[in-house]
Protein backbone atom coordinates (compact mmCIF):
# COMPACT_ATOMS: atom_id res chain seq x y z
CA UNK A 1 0.00 0.00 0.00
CA UNK A 2 1.45 3.50 -0.75
CA UNK A 3 1.91 5.43 2.49
CA UNK A 4 -0.51 8.48 1.99
CA UNK A 5 0.77 11.67 1.26
CA UNK A 6 1.01 13.23 4.05
CA UNK A 7 3.25 11.04 5.64
CA UNK A 8 5.45 11.65 2.38
CA UNK A 9 7.47 15.44 1.42
CA UNK A 10 8.26 15.45 -2.40
CA UNK A 11 11.42 17.86 -2.09
CA UNK A 12 14.39 18.76 -4.26
CA UNK A 13 18.06 20.03 -4.16
CA UNK A 14 19.09 22.49 -6.83
CA UNK A 15 22.25 21.94 -8.13
CA UNK A 16 23.98 24.85 -9.72
CA UNK A 17 27.20 26.33 -11.46
CA UNK A 18 26.63 29.69 -10.45
CA UNK A 19 28.13 32.54 -12.37
CA UNK A 20 29.65 35.57 -11.66
CA UNK A 21 26.82 37.96 -12.18
CA UNK A 22 23.39 38.10 -9.55
CA UNK A 23 21.36 38.18 -12.34
CA UNK A 24 22.23 35.12 -14.35
CA UNK A 25 21.72 33.18 -11.73
CA UNK A 26 18.51 34.40 -10.39
CA UNK A 27 17.30 33.39 -13.90
CA UNK A 28 18.78 30.27 -13.85
CA UNK A 29 17.53 29.54 -10.09
CA UNK A 30 14.24 30.56 -11.10
CA UNK A 31 14.19 27.93 -14.42
CA UNK A 32 15.55 25.55 -12.14
CA UNK A 33 12.60 26.08 -8.86
CA UNK A 34 9.64 25.61 -11.62
CA UNK A 35 11.03 22.96 -12.84
CA UNK A 36 11.40 21.17 -9.26
CA UNK A 37 7.59 22.02 -8.61
CA UNK A 38 6.49 20.72 -11.92
CA UNK A 39 7.98 17.82 -11.04
CA UNK A 40 6.17 17.67 -7.50
CA UNK A 41 8.33 18.98 -5.34
CA UNK A 42 6.51 20.55 -2.26
CA UNK A 43 10.65 22.06 -0.63
CA UNK A 44 12.87 23.37 -3.01
CA UNK A 45 16.60 23.76 -1.18
CA UNK A 46 19.21 25.85 -3.63
CA UNK A 47 22.97 25.26 -2.94
CA UNK A 48 25.33 27.93 -1.32
CA UNK A 49 25.88 31.35 -2.69
CA UNK A 50 23.45 30.23 -5.57
CA UNK A 51 23.52 34.20 -5.99
CA UNK A 52 26.92 34.81 -6.80
CA UNK A 53 30.34 32.73 -7.13
CA UNK A 54 32.38 35.70 -7.72
CA UNK A 55 35.94 36.45 -9.31
CA UNK A 56 37.03 37.57 -5.70
CA UNK A 57 35.75 36.51 -2.01
CA UNK A 58 35.01 40.18 -1.53
CA UNK A 59 32.45 40.16 -4.63
CA UNK A 60 29.99 39.01 -2.05
CA UNK A 61 30.36 41.66 0.49
CA UNK A 62 29.50 44.14 -2.62
CA UNK A 63 26.28 42.49 -3.07
CA UNK A 64 25.45 42.27 0.43
CA UNK A 65 21.59 42.97 1.08
CA UNK A 66 19.78 44.41 4.58
CA UNK A 67 17.65 41.40 6.31
CA UNK A 68 14.02 41.76 4.80
CA UNK A 69 15.65 44.09 1.71
CA UNK A 70 17.05 43.71 -1.58
CA UNK A 71 16.96 41.77 -4.87
CA UNK A 72 18.16 38.28 -3.82
CA UNK A 73 15.78 38.22 -0.85
CA UNK A 74 12.90 39.51 -2.86
CA UNK A 75 13.43 36.79 -5.65
CA UNK A 76 13.26 34.23 -3.44
CA UNK A 77 10.15 35.11 -1.49
CA UNK A 78 8.37 35.84 -5.26
CA UNK A 79 9.75 32.08 -6.75
CA UNK A 80 8.64 30.77 -3.40
CA UNK A 81 4.96 32.39 -4.07
CA UNK A 82 4.97 31.58 -8.22
CA UNK A 83 5.81 28.12 -7.70
CA UNK A 84 4.29 27.23 -4.22
CA UNK A 85 6.88 25.47 -2.55
CA UNK A 86 8.83 25.72 0.74
CA UNK A 87 11.92 27.15 -0.68
CA UNK A 88 15.29 26.93 1.73
CA UNK A 89 17.58 30.03 -0.45
CA UNK A 90 20.46 28.20 -0.74
CA UNK A 91 22.31 31.30 1.57
CA UNK A 92 22.12 34.73 0.56
CA UNK A 93 24.92 37.55 2.18
CA UNK A 94 23.06 39.59 4.36
CA UNK A 95 24.75 42.54 5.93
CA UNK A 96 26.35 42.30 9.20
CA UNK A 97 27.28 44.99 11.89
CA UNK A 98 30.76 45.16 10.64
CA UNK A 99 31.02 46.40 7.00
CA UNK A 100 33.85 44.15 5.46
CA UNK A 101 32.40 40.93 6.66
CA UNK A 102 28.89 39.29 5.92
CA UNK A 103 26.25 37.19 6.98
CA UNK A 104 26.33 34.09 5.25
CA UNK A 105 22.66 33.41 5.65
CA UNK A 106 20.28 30.37 4.96
CA UNK A 107 16.74 32.19 4.64
CA UNK A 108 13.65 29.83 4.54
CA UNK A 109 9.99 30.96 2.91
CA UNK A 110 7.07 29.61 3.58
CA UNK A 111 4.30 29.02 0.11
CA UNK A 112 2.98 32.28 0.46
CA UNK A 113 6.53 34.24 0.37
CA UNK A 114 6.51 35.08 4.01
CA UNK A 115 10.42 34.75 6.07
CA UNK A 116 9.59 31.44 8.60
CA UNK A 117 13.43 31.09 9.31
CA UNK A 118 16.91 32.60 9.07
CA UNK A 119 20.11 30.86 9.71
CA UNK A 120 23.61 32.32 9.82
CA UNK A 121 26.17 29.95 9.54
CA UNK A 122 28.01 29.21 12.16
CA UNK A 123 31.43 27.31 11.12
CA UNK A 124 33.53 29.42 8.72
CA UNK A 125 36.14 27.26 6.51
CA UNK A 126 39.31 27.46 6.20
CA UNK A 127 41.98 25.53 4.50
CA UNK A 128 45.68 25.71 3.36
CA UNK A 129 46.03 22.92 1.00
CA UNK A 130 49.12 23.02 -1.72
CA UNK A 131 47.82 25.94 -3.72
CA UNK A 132 44.78 26.01 -2.40
CA UNK A 133 43.93 28.77 0.34
CA UNK A 134 40.65 29.56 1.84
CA UNK A 135 39.38 31.63 4.53
CA UNK A 136 35.77 32.42 5.44
CA UNK A 137 36.52 34.13 8.10
CA UNK A 138 37.63 36.95 6.50
CA UNK A 139 34.92 37.92 4.40
CA UNK A 140 32.19 36.30 6.71
CA UNK A 141 31.09 36.89 10.07
CA UNK A 142 29.96 33.42 12.08
CA UNK A 143 26.82 32.76 13.38
CA UNK A 144 25.98 32.02 16.78
CA UNK A 145 23.01 29.61 16.97
CA UNK A 146 21.47 26.68 15.48
CA UNK A 147 18.43 26.56 13.75
CA UNK A 148 15.36 24.17 13.04
CA UNK A 149 12.18 25.09 10.48
CA UNK A 150 8.97 22.99 11.01
CA UNK A 151 7.72 22.42 7.35
CA UNK A 152 3.93 21.82 7.34
CA UNK A 153 2.75 21.79 3.68
CA UNK A 154 -0.69 22.59 2.55
CA UNK A 155 -2.14 18.89 1.81
CA UNK A 156 -1.71 17.46 5.12
CA UNK A 157 -1.16 18.05 8.97
CA UNK A 158 2.10 16.55 9.44
CA UNK A 159 4.97 18.99 10.32
CA UNK A 160 8.75 18.36 9.39
CA UNK A 161 10.87 18.84 11.62
CA UNK A 162 13.97 20.61 9.46
CA UNK A 163 17.79 21.29 10.82
CA UNK A 164 19.09 23.92 8.91
CA UNK A 165 23.07 23.47 8.42
CA UNK A 166 25.55 25.05 5.54
CA UNK A 167 28.71 23.48 4.43
CA UNK A 168 31.15 23.10 6.04
CA UNK A 169 29.02 22.77 9.33
CA UNK A 170 28.74 18.83 8.07
CA UNK A 171 32.45 18.47 9.53
CA UNK A 172 31.21 19.25 13.28
CA UNK A 173 28.41 16.49 14.69
CA UNK A 174 28.47 18.52 17.96
CA UNK A 175 26.18 21.12 15.88
CA UNK A 176 23.53 18.56 14.77
CA UNK A 177 23.08 17.20 17.97
CA UNK A 178 22.45 20.43 19.01
CA UNK A 179 19.43 20.76 16.66
CA UNK A 180 17.59 18.05 18.69
CA UNK A 181 15.62 15.33 16.83
CA UNK A 182 14.96 16.42 13.20
CA UNK A 183 13.02 14.19 10.50
CA UNK A 184 15.77 16.14 7.49
CA UNK A 185 19.22 17.87 7.52
CA UNK A 186 19.71 20.50 4.85
CA UNK A 187 22.94 21.28 3.61
CA UNK A 188 23.62 23.71 1.26
CA UNK A 189 27.18 23.73 0.03
CA UNK A 190 29.69 24.67 -2.43
CA UNK A 191 32.63 22.32 -1.39
CA UNK A 192 36.00 22.44 -3.00
CA UNK A 193 36.71 19.44 -5.35
CA UNK A 194 39.71 18.39 -3.16
CA UNK A 195 37.80 18.52 -0.19
CA UNK A 196 34.56 17.10 -2.15
CA UNK A 197 36.38 14.11 -3.59
CA UNK A 198 37.74 13.43 -0.56
CA UNK A 199 34.82 13.60 2.68
CA UNK A 200 31.65 15.06 1.00
CA UNK A 201 29.68 11.80 0.87
CA UNK A 202 31.39 9.52 4.04
CA UNK A 203 30.59 13.18 6.11
CA UNK A 204 27.12 13.53 4.76
CA UNK A 205 25.91 9.61 5.39
CA UNK A 206 27.52 9.91 8.79
CA UNK A 207 25.24 12.78 9.63
CA UNK A 208 22.08 10.67 8.22
CA UNK A 209 23.06 7.62 10.28
CA UNK A 210 23.59 9.11 13.77
CA UNK A 211 20.83 11.35 13.54
CA UNK A 212 18.61 8.99 11.99
CA UNK A 213 17.04 11.56 9.63
CA UNK A 214 17.35 11.89 5.95
CA UNK A 215 19.96 14.70 4.60
CA UNK A 216 19.62 16.86 1.88
CA UNK A 217 22.42 18.59 0.12
CA UNK A 218 22.22 20.63 -2.62
CA UNK A 219 25.51 21.46 -4.24
CA UNK A 220 28.18 23.58 -6.45
CA UNK A 221 29.00 21.47 -9.25
CA UNK A 222 31.42 22.51 -11.93
CA UNK A 223 33.80 24.57 -13.30
CA UNK A 224 32.66 28.47 -12.82
CA UNK A 225 33.80 31.37 -14.91
CA UNK A 226 35.60 32.69 -11.82
CA UNK A 227 37.77 29.74 -12.37
CA UNK A 228 37.32 27.49 -9.37
CA UNK A 229 35.98 23.98 -9.48
CA UNK A 230 33.76 22.70 -6.99
CA UNK A 231 32.67 19.20 -6.28
CA UNK A 232 29.00 18.70 -6.48
CA UNK A 233 27.05 15.45 -6.11
CA UNK A 234 24.19 16.72 -4.48
CA UNK A 235 22.39 13.92 -2.39
CA UNK A 236 19.41 12.83 -1.02
CA UNK A 237 20.57 9.95 1.82
CA UNK A 238 17.81 8.23 4.04
CA UNK A 239 18.01 7.35 7.42
CA UNK A 240 20.04 4.27 7.00
CA UNK A 241 22.89 6.52 5.62
CA UNK A 242 21.66 4.89 1.52
CA UNK A 243 22.53 7.59 -1.03
CA UNK A 244 18.81 7.75 -2.67
CA UNK A 245 19.53 10.07 -5.20
CA UNK A 246 23.01 11.85 -7.26
CA UNK A 247 23.70 14.58 -8.82
CA UNK A 248 27.29 13.99 -9.81
CA UNK A 249 28.17 17.53 -11.89
CA UNK A 250 26.22 20.48 -13.63
CA UNK A 251 23.49 21.96 -13.04
CA UNK A 252 20.32 19.98 -12.64
CA UNK A 253 17.91 18.51 -9.92
CA UNK A 254 17.85 15.76 -7.22
CA UNK A 255 14.57 14.77 -6.41
CA UNK A 256 13.06 12.43 -3.95
CA UNK A 257 10.84 12.51 -0.73
CA UNK A 258 10.73 12.33 2.80
CA UNK A 259 9.01 8.77 4.43
CA UNK A 260 7.65 8.82 8.00
CA UNK A 261 7.38 5.30 7.60
CA UNK A 262 11.05 4.80 6.73
CA UNK A 263 12.25 7.08 9.69
CA UNK A 264 9.73 5.15 12.28
CA UNK A 265 11.36 2.28 10.99
CA UNK A 266 14.68 2.70 10.99
CA UNK A 267 14.19 4.28 14.88
CA UNK A 268 12.74 1.30 15.96
CA UNK A 269 14.92 -1.31 14.54
CA UNK A 270 17.93 0.43 16.08
CA UNK A 271 17.05 2.76 19.02
CA UNK A 272 19.96 5.17 19.07
CA UNK A 273 18.35 8.42 19.86
CA UNK A 274 16.67 6.68 22.58
CA UNK A 275 20.03 5.37 23.74
CA UNK A 276 21.97 8.42 24.63
CA UNK A 277 23.48 9.13 27.81
CA UNK A 278 24.96 12.87 27.17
Amino acid sequence: MTEPLVDRLPLAAIQMVSATTVQANLESAHRLILQAAAQGARLVVLPEFFCLMGQRDTDKVGVKEAPGEGPIQRFLAEIAREANVWLIGGTAPLASPEPRRIWNASLVYRPDGTLAARYDKVHLFGLRRGEEHFDESATIAPGRTPVVCDVKPANGARAWRVGLSVCYDVRFPEYYRALGTVDLIVVPSAFTYGTGQAHWEILLRARAIENQCYVLAPAQGGLHENGRRTWGHSLLIDPWGEVLACLPEGEGIVAGELSAARLAEVRGQLPALAHRTM
